[in-house]
Formats: structure tokens, sequence, C-alpha cells
């Protein structure tokens, strides 16, 4: 073998190695952090994975380990002066009185850290109610829930938090599901009905909690519970034949962004519940008209063991209808119906509150979170509490909204990955991707 074939062999084989130095290193520092942030996929799992990673992009160079909704199109401009826009976002249900599982989720979620504070590496933490019953945690639930949104408005997060169905009762006096335990945390039946109405607790829920939410996914429509549809929208008044407005009554051609948006409620938004719109400030100016009559009442002696108080005598037909079966607190039927009812009537619902998919609690599923309808429905009720034994559980949504082609075109991708989280695995359950036309930038 003659010099020059030698030397020939050695440069090959030493840039070969420095290819895959080089490979080996991006890998290391770009892919593994996002994975670690993206996914529960806990690091010393990703190590294993590095060499297959490299094998398989060079072998299938179509199999590449996304940070999930991250992923650039083929059309991007890196020049160009629009920006990227990004939201992420985390829900959570039912928690009934347990804290230990309540910090469990809230971490391996990215909500927390190990020391229960904000992490800051999502934009708004949702929870739909029900924090109270079932268990002794209460008071610390609620505290933490109150130190949650103090730190998050601190680095330029949102914490939005509900009223649930069990919230109403115990304001109202239903105490069937309070244990004899928890009310000793309070001290006494006395102690525990003051802090829920004029106490720390009840005042923070007249100031921090709603009934109903609703959350754009593009800071460009505004902030969290902007009312829909906005009093300047233009508005065709046909109807249908059941004499309703028809569904494209609530949409604007020129606003391709209207309905990029979610509502989140603890039971659900019947079809045929009356004050859905201007949604959700309806809704909402309802439950706090409702909420400042209880509290503000004498406190009746709570039942059981004494008789059923009910609502007081000033409570109008509206907040009636707010607290009954087919309000937003109780109606369960997006849960129980069959699918072809709930895939014929949500569009209409989806229509009218201006948004694109709807999320709730109060039914529980105690394996998963339940998906409905392409992901136009989502229950994340799945028992957390120890009283029920389900599943630990998140629902994560990631949005981005980027810029493509020349900046005079005004084309964007908008992407949106709905995920549901467990303790050791990620489901995904919609991915929706489209392009857009108009200007966006905020």
């Amino acid at each position: 073998m003659n010099l020059s074939r030698i030397s020939v062999i050695l440069f090959v084989a030493l840039s070969s190695l420095f290819a895959f130095y080089f490979i080996y290193a991006a890998e290391l520092h770009i892919l593994v952090p996002h994975l670690v942030k993206y996914t529960s996929i806990r690091p010393e799992i990703l190590a294993q994975l590095r060499w297959y990673q490299i094998l398989s992009s060079s072998v299938w160079p179509s199999v590449v380990l996304h940070p999930q909704g991250d992923r650039q199109h083929p059309e991007h401009n890196p020049a160009s002066a629009r920006r990227p826009f990004t939201r992420h976002i985390v829900a959570v249900g039912d928690l009934h009185g347990d804290l230990p599982n309540a910090r469990r989720v809230l971490q391996f979620s990215g909500v927390t850290d190990s020391n229960d504070d904000w992490t800051g590496d999502v934009d708004f933490f949702v929870q739909t109610g029900d924090i109270i019953d079932r268990g002794d945690d209460t008071i610390p639930l609620f505290f933490w829930m109150d130190k949650l949104r103090s730190q998050a408005a601190a680095v330029g997060g949102t914490v939005l938090s509900h009223l649930g169905n069990h919230e109403w009762m115990n304001v109202i006096g239903d105490w069937r599901y309070v244990y004899p335990t928890e009310i000793k945390t309070f001290g006494s039946v006395s102690a525990r009905q003051k802090m829920l109405t004029t106490g720390r607790i009840g005042r923070s829920w007249a100031t921090n909690y709603t009934t109903a939410s609703r959350l754009p996914l593009h800071a460009y429509l505004g902030p969290p519970n902007t009312p829909y549809p906005p009093k300047s929208m233009k508005m065709h008044y046909e109807k249908d034949s059941d004499g309703e407005l028809d569904p494209s009554y609530y949409y604007e051609s020129n606003q391709p962004l209207s309905h990029s948006a979610i509502s989140f409620v603890h039971g659900g938004l019947s079809p045929t519940y009356r004050e859905l719109t201007p949604f959700p400030s309806r809704i909402n100016k309802i439950s706090d008209s409702l909420l400042a009559k209880l509290q503000r009442r004498q406190q009746p002696p709570p039942h059981p063991p004494n008789p059923y108080p009910g609502l007081p005598l000033s409570t109008t037909q509206e907040e009636e209808r707010l607290y009954d079966g087919n309000g937003p607190l109780w109606y369960r039927g997006w849960a129980t119906d069959p699918d072809k009812k709930v895939c014929a009537d949500v569009d209409r619902v989806l229509a009218k509150t201006g948004t694109r998919r709807m999320i709730m609690g109060h039914t529980p599923d105690f394996k998963n979170i339940k998906a409905r309808c392409g992901g136009k429905i989502i229950i994340i009720d799945t028992g957390i509490s120890h009283a029920y034994g389900g599943a630990l559980s998140a629902l994560s949504i990631y949005y981005t909204l980027k810029p493509i082609g020349k900046d005079t075109d005004r084309r964007w991708v908008e992407r949106e990955v709905v995920s549901a989280i467990y303790q050791h695995r990620r489901d995904i359950l919609a991915t929706e991707e489209r392009e857009v036309v108009g200007d966006f930038n905020v």
C-alpha cells in the first residue's frame, strides 16, 4: 500500500470521526434538553437513546425526535421581521383534598419544581375546580394555589382557577362530602364557614376564581376571558331550520384566528344552556352575583345533619339555571352521551363560545384523560385524589404560530399539540396544523 493511499484512508477516517463527534455533541446539547423539558423521559433513558438517534437519522432520515410543537416548517424564513409565537398551557382536573398527589402532578407536568414553586416553564396553569371535599388538605391546597398565582404573575405567567360544583355545595351549606377530619383542620364548623365566606379562602374565590374561562391560544385575541363575540363583530342574522342562529353567525371570514381559543369549565357547557354568550362574561357575571349572595347571607347550619338550606330567596332564574343539572357546574352530557349525539352538538357550542375545543373535569375516568370528537371535547378528571385512587394526570397544550414565506404574503403556520401527561408516559390526543393569512404580530 503506497503512502498516498494511506493518507487518503487516514483523511477519510479522521473526517468521519470529526463528523461523528459533531453529531453527538449537537444531539447531546440540543436534542436531549428539549426532550427532558417536553416529555416525561428521564435523562438516564435518553442516554441510551443517543446512539439510536444518530443511527436512525442516517438510515431513516425522516425519523427525528422533535421537541413537542417545535417542528420547523420547510418554508420558514429566519430573516423574517415577523416573530414566531409560542404558548404552553397545562390544565389539571379535580384534586379533592389531596395535596401530596396534587404536588406530584404539578411537578411532573412542569408547573412546579421540587420545592412546589412556579417553574416558569408554562405560560398558563388552569385548574378546573373541585379542590375541596373528600380529603383533609383544603386549606393548604387553596393557599398553595394563591402562592402559585402570585409567583406566576411575577414572571409573566397566569393561573386560571375555577369553582367546581363542590366549592358551590360548600358555600351553599351542602356538606355531604365533607369528612369530619377535614372540619377539624379548620377548628370547628363555624370557623370553616367563616373561612369559605368572609375569610381568606372565600375572599380568594370571590377575587380569583371564575365559573368559566375562555383562553385565547394567541395574544392577538386579547387576554383571557375577553368576551366573545366582540361587540365589533359583524353579525349575520340568519337562522337555521330549528329557529336558532346558524353557526356561521359566530365566525368572521377576515379573522382566521377568531376561534383559536379554548373554553374551561368544571362540568360542561350544555348545548341548551341559555347563558352561553357573550362567553364567558355572561356566565361569570351570574356566578359572581350568586356567590356574593351566598357568602353574605347568615350561614345556615350545614347539611347533614341539618335540612338542606338551598339557594337564597333572592336567587334569580339565571342564577338557578347556573346551578341546575344543565348548568356549567353539573352538566355531564359531553362525558356520558353517545358519540353520535355529542359530535353533532359540539360544533354549535364551539361556534357560540369562540373556541376550537372545550375542556372540563367533574365526570371522572379513573384511567385516562378522555378526548372525544377528535379532541373537540376533553374531560380531564381522572380521580387524582387518593379518595378515588385514579390516575395522576395533566393536560398539556403546546401552541405555535410561525411565519413562513415572504413578509408581504403574511402567511403563517398555526400548530397545536394536545397531550395527556401521566407519571411515566405522554399520550398525544390531537395535533392540528393549518396555514393562515394575516397580521398577527403582538
